[in-house]
């Protein structure tokens, strides 16, 4: 009886040991995100010193190239995991359930980390560079950034399609003539969800009932690849591709173009410093640099609508309409249901 009692102590004192430690990591964690000194950029670098890099998971294919200049700014090294927004989130979810705390920064979608931060994953940061950004960057509880911003449109092969015959909005494409000739990114209800709202619940449904029903459209899972069976011609006209899909491939000499359909929707990518990061100061730095001017115009080259303001941009300047992060997670199951119902299984 009394070796149980023992080993159930030791492991109670186990447990409290770690829940100190952890209490105290997020202190540190916090007292240097939260700090606004005058000396916060030296004070970070010399934090940075001691630590061990950084390891960030992130969805964007182009924040490699960000944590490359990074690097050669700083000299502070960085790990990455890239995956699917949603397998980013679960991957966090689970290491912190896990009590394994590994990763300093997270780069997701808007509705994904605002999840983040219902989850009490993320810390808030305190950057004097937020006066450089539009006000959609920064939320409310400042526990995310936006960097990006991801902006649906539709594209077209130019082969395909003449531009006398382009729609110029959704009505259009009732038009018997787009019959065979249509695609859309099967996952993208939280876009459709918004521009129902954005039409009129009741005649956005009857709008996208008699595309479907006069025309057809093929739903295709992943926007590159959406875009890259516009480009084959295969697809003459996608409706939703993020707005740098076509601007890459055409770059590339593929006969494809973007276009803004109104009401044109949006959303930020974010960027997040974990709660539990292991190397906050080298972390922190990130943060500060990936919405710098600096970082901002690296995603800018790979045609990205940066938010940051001295950097204009013809989709970030129209009127768009943007996805609240916070309803996008309270419906996801009803725009799912709706967006499957209406689209997805009526897809040839």
């Amino acid at each position: 009886m009394q070796n149980v009692l023992l080993k159930a102590l030791s492991r109670a004192l186990v447990v409290l040991g770690l829940c100190g430690s952890v209490a105290h990591a997020q202190d540190r964690v916090k007292e240097l995100a939260e700090y606004q000194g005058a000396d916060r950029q030296v004070r970070l670098i010399e934090a940075a010193k001691k630590e061990n890099g950084i390891t960030v998971y992130h969805a964007y294919p182009a924040l490699s190239n960000v944590m490359t200049a990074f690097t050669k700014k700083y000299g502070i090294k960085t790990r990455a995991w890239r995956a699917g927004s949603e397998a980013v989130l679960q991957r966090l979810i689970t290491e912190a359930r896990g009590n394994r705390f590994e990763v300093d920064i997270v780069q997701n979608n808007a509705p994904e980390n605002e999840a983040a931060h219902r989850e009490k994953l993320l810390q808030a940061v305190r950057s004097p560079l937020f006066a450089d950004l539009i006000p959609q960057a920064v939320p409310a509880h400042g526990e995310w950034t936006g960097i990006t911003l991801d902006v649906w449109i539709a594209a077209y092969n130019t082969s395909r399609v003449s531009e006398e015959e382009l729609p110029k909005r959704y009505e259009d494409l009732q038009d018997p003539k787009w019959k065979g000739r249509l695609g859309i990114e099967a996952n993208n209800h939280g876009w459709f969800g918004t521009l129902m709202a954005e039409l009129g619940e009741e005649r956005g449904r009857e709008i996208f009932k008699n595309i479907v029903a006069t025309n057809g459209i093929s739903a295709r899972k992943g926007h590159s690849l959406l875009t890259t069976m516009v480009a084959s011609g295969e697809v003459p006209l996608a409706l939703t591709v993020y707005n740098w899909n076509p601007e890459q491939m055409k770059s590339k000499g593929a006969p494809i173009k973007g276009l803004a359909l109104k009401p044109v929707i949006a959303q930020p990518s974010t960027v997040a410093l974990l709660k539990n990061a292991p190397n906050p100061a080298s972390a922190i730095l990130f943060y500060d640099f990936i919405i710098s001017e600096e970082g901002q115009r690296i995603l800018q080259d790979f045609s990205y609508v940066t938010t940051h303001k001295r950097l204009p941009h013809p989709l970030r300047d129209a009127s768009l309409k943007y996805i609240d992060p916070a309803k996008a997670i309270d419906m996801q199951t009803a725009w799912l249901s709706n967006f499957d119902e209406m689209i997805v299984k009526k897809a040839k």
